[in-house]
C-alpha cells in the first residue's frame, strides 16, 4: 500500500502552479528516506539510478491547475474509497509522480545505464522555473518518457501552439462618408482563416485557425482605423510555423505579428528505440496523438514518448480521480519499460 499512501500524501498538499514548494519538499524527504539520494535543480528535484549511457529521462510535474467549480468532495481530502482516490492533481499528474517514485525505488539497486527521474514545477503554465530550468542544469539525454495521463497508451505526437496577433489598418473618418474600414478588413481576414485547410496529420488529425479575441473602433459614429484580433492554431508536426506565418502574410490584408510559438509540435518515430520499448509494455501497441501540450514541448530534439496512468479526459475537471489499479499499472509499466530500454540499448551498443 506504499504507492497509495504516497499518492494520498501528495494530493493532500496543495500545489497550484507557483505554490509547489511544500509538495516538492515532502517528496524530496520521502525520496531521501528511501535512500534514493534526491537532488535539487532550482525548484525541481531529481533522482539518478544506474550509470553510463545512453541516458534516459523520465519527467513529470507536481503542480496543478487551480480549483474549479463543481467539486462534491474535499479536493485535498485524498481518501481512498473502494480503490479510488478523488482529489486535485490525483490524475494530472501526481499519479505519474508517484509511479515514478515507486519505479525508482524498484530500480535503485539494479545495474544498468543511467536513468534520471525528474519532478518539476510550473508545467501547467509553461513557466521558466520548471522543465526548462532543470534541463539547463543537465547533460544531454538520449531519450525520454514524459509522465502524463494517457491510459498507458503510447503517445508519439503532440500538438503545438502558434498564436498570432493580427492588426487591420483603416482610416479614421465620419461614418457618413464611408471609406477604409479596419473592422471590415479584419472580418475578411477572419473569414479567410476560418476557411483554410491544412494537411491532415495521421495521429492528430486536422489543424484549424481559431480567432479567439477581437477589438476595434473608438466611437459608434467613427470609421475604425484599427482592428486587432488574435488567432490560435494548435499545430501538428507536419506543419512548419515559419512557413505558416509567411503564407498568412502573403494572403491577409492585416499586419501579422508572432505572439507565441513556445509550444512546438512534437513527434517521435514509432521505430525509434524508446518508442519500440514504450509500445511493448503499453496497454496497447498502437500509438496515439495528444491534443494537449506538456513539458515534451520543451525537451531537446530527442525521441520521447508521453505516457502514464490515468485518463487525460479527467484532467482539470471537478472530482478528478485515479484508481489503485491504474497507479500500480503505472509503476509496473515504468519499471518494465526502463529495464527493456536498458537491455535493448546495451545490445545495440554491442
Amino acid at each position: 500500500m506504499e504507492a497509495e499512501a504516497l499518492l494520498a500524501s501528495l494530493v493532500r498538499i496543495p500545489s497550484v502552479t507557483g505554490s509547489e514548494a511544500a509538495c516538492v519538499d515532502f517528496l524530496y524527504a520521502w525520496l531521501e528516506a528511501h535512500q534514493l539520494n534526491p537532488q535539487r535543480s532550482g525548484a525541481n528535484i531529481f533522482v539518478k539510478v544506474g550509470s553510463g549511457g545512453p541516458r534516459l529521462l523520465l519527467c513529470t510535474h507536481l503542480d496543478t491547475v487551480p480549483l474549479c467549480g463543481g467539486w462534491t468532495v474535499d479536493p485535498y481530502g485524498a481518501e481512498w474509497k473502494e480503490g479510488k482516490l478523488t482529489g486535485l492533481g490525483s490524475n494530472d499528474a501526481k499519479g505519474c509522480a508517484t509511479a515514478f517514485a515507486m519505479a525508482a525505488l524498484a530500480l535503485r539497486d539494479q545495474p544498468g545505464s543511467e536513468v534520471v527521474f525528474a519532478w518539476t514545477v510550473e508545467e501547467e503554465t509553461g513557466g521558466p522555473n520548471g522543465i526548462q530550468a532543470f534541463l539547463s542544469s543537465q547533460e544531454p539525454f538520449d531519450a525520454a518518457l514524459v509522465g502524463e495521463p494517457t491510459q498507458l497508451k503510447p503517445c508519439l505526437a503532440q500538438r503545438g501552439m502558434l498564436m498570432l496577433r493580427c492588426t487591420a489598418h483603416g482610416t479614421a473618418g465620419h461614418v457618413a462618408h464611408g471609406g477604409n474600414n479596419a473592422i471590415h478588413k479584419a472580418a475578411r481576414d477572419i473569414g479567410l482563416l476560418a476557411a483554410k485547410r491544412f494537411p491532415v496529420d495521421p495521429l492528430l488529425g486536422e489543424t484549424r485557425c481559431q480567432t479567439t479575441t477581437i477589438s476595434g473602433g473608438r466611437a459608434r459614429n467613427q470609421m475604425p482605423d484599427t482592428c486587432e484580433f488574435f488567432v490560435d492554431l494548435r499545430t501538428t508536426p507536419n506543419l512548419n510555423h515559419a512557413e505558416l506565418i509567411s503564407q498568412f502574410q502573403a494572403e491577409l490584408e492585416s499586419e501579422i505579428d508572432l505572439h507565441s510559438e513556445r509550444y512546438r509540435p512534437c513527434f517521435t518515430d514509432e521505430n525509434s528505440l524508446i518508442a519500440t520499448c514504450a509500445r511493448k509494455h503499453a496497454s496497447q501497441p498502437e500509438p496515439i496523438g495528444s491534443p494537449t501540450v506538456s513539458d515534451w514541448a520543451f525537451l531537446p530534439d530527442i525521441p520521447a514518448v508521453k505516457i502514464g496512468p490515468g485518463d487525460t479526459l479527467r484532467s482539470h475537471t471537478a472530482n478528478e480521480f485515479l484508481l489503485s489499479e491504474e497507479l500500480h499499472a503505472g509503476v509496473n509499466y515504468y519499471r518494465d519499460c526502463i529495464q527493456t530500454y536498458r537491455m535493448e540499448a546495451a545490445r545495440a551498443l554491442g
